[in-house]
């Protein structure tokens, strides 16, 4: 979906915009930073220090316009986010609430546009998919795979559409009308989810509230793992949940792998053995497969080198996305920042006595 023409206008609500915080000394000042610098909107910015153990709280107060508050301990029964996000919340005076990450950087203006668009489309819940920063070769190879598939599943002009059932919101920005937040019950309404953003997108659906979703790299970006144990640990958790049948994908996955990469083999080795016609034949299979491939991963709005790498993170997705499917299916617990979750619910079954880990 194209960035919409918006009327950037001053608008009159005041938003709260709150960024939850677990150890985010790497992320959080440029985060800040982007935000405190946002003009022709009337904000306040809240941090919310999730038992941070770093220099998250001391980042959060040097900049003279946050408002810092503490989580405090977990409750039983809630995940993390949540918590904190339901603590800000009640420290919050606005009629519009940003929840956004802490990895997130915002584009200047682009608070005020925001708000201006939801008002223009009268959504209830507006959410951005912001642009991916990949920098590693995993980060490059897996992140389009798997926002290809996201593009695929939950496609954001059927998220839009008010006659849709279909239902989905990004964490990373996910600006809500106040009112309607509390209809649905705010984040205690979803307190033990493990994917807390699209499940606050079903419950505003269900209510008949309006969605607007779309990619927005015009307005924030995120480089959400620095390493491929945090980028693991983020598609285990999530991936099972976004994608129901997930070993069926999985196998799919990694057919379409084997299947482009074994025609492409089986073209060298022909034309190797003198067979130019059975040679030329599964170089067409290959580039064929290739294509159909390479068209579904443009989609997912990352660069050429991250696109040409996507082919061998095709395979890796699949074993994340099987991974993913047995933690769940066993109950197995699930790790996310330093705590343990229960897969078969989403609900701490203790909390953990390490150290929060830092993504």
């Amino acid at each position: 979906m194209n960035p919409p023409q918006i009327n950037a206008a001053p608008p009159s609500p005041r938003v709260s915009v709150l960024v939850p915080a677990r150890n985010e000394e790497q992320n959080l000042a440029a985060c800040l930073a982007s935000l405190a610098s946002q003009a022709a909107v009337d904000y306040e910015l809240i941090v919310i220090d999730d038992n941070s153990s770093d220099r998250t709280a001391e980042i959060a107060r040097s900049f003279s316009r946050v408002h810092l508050i503490s989580a405090g301990p977990l409750p039983a029964a809630w995940c993390g986010k949540q918590h904190a996000l339901n603590c800000g919340v009640q420290h919050a005076r606005g009629e519009w609430l940003l929840f956004t990450d802490a990895d997130t950087v915002h584009a200047a203006g682009s608070l005020a546009r925001a708000i201006a668009e939801a008002q223009q489309f009268g959504a209830a819940l507006l959410s951005y998919s912001p642009r991916q920063v990949v920098r590693t070769a995993w980060e490059r190879a897996v992140m389009p795979v798997v926002f290809a598939e996201l593009a695929r599943a939950y496609r954001p002009v059927e998220v839009s559409d008010p006659a849709s059932p279909a239902a989905a919101a990004n964490g990373q920005y996910l600006l809500m009308r106040r009112d309607a937040y509390e209809a649905i019950g705010g984040h205690a309404a979803v307190r033990a989810s493990l994917l807390e953003d699209v499940a606050l997108a079903r419950l505003a659906k269900q209510r008949g509230l309006v969605i607007r979703f779309r990619y927005a790299g015009d307005a924030v970006s995120t480089r959400m793992y620095r390493s491929f144990a945090a980028l693991r640990e983020g598609w285990t958790k999530n991936l099972a949940l976004l994608f129901p049948r997930a070993r069926r994908l999985a196998a799919l996955r990694m057919a379409e792998f084997a299947l482009i990469t074994g025609s492409a083999a089986a073209a060298v080795a022909a034309f190797g053995s003198a067979h130019a016609g059975a040679g030329a034949i599964c170089v067409a299979i290959s580039v064929s497969l290739y294509a159909i491939f390479l068209r579904r991963i443009v989609r997912a709005h990352f660069g050429w080198l991250s696109n040409l790498l996507a082919i061998f993170g095709l395979p890796i997705f699949a074993l994340l996305l099987r991974r993913s499917a047995i933690y769940y299916a066993s109950g197995k617990a699930i790790s996310w920042r330093g705590r343990q979750y229960r897969s078969d619910s989403g609900v701490p079954p203790q909390r953990s006595a390490a150290a929060p880990a830092a993504n």
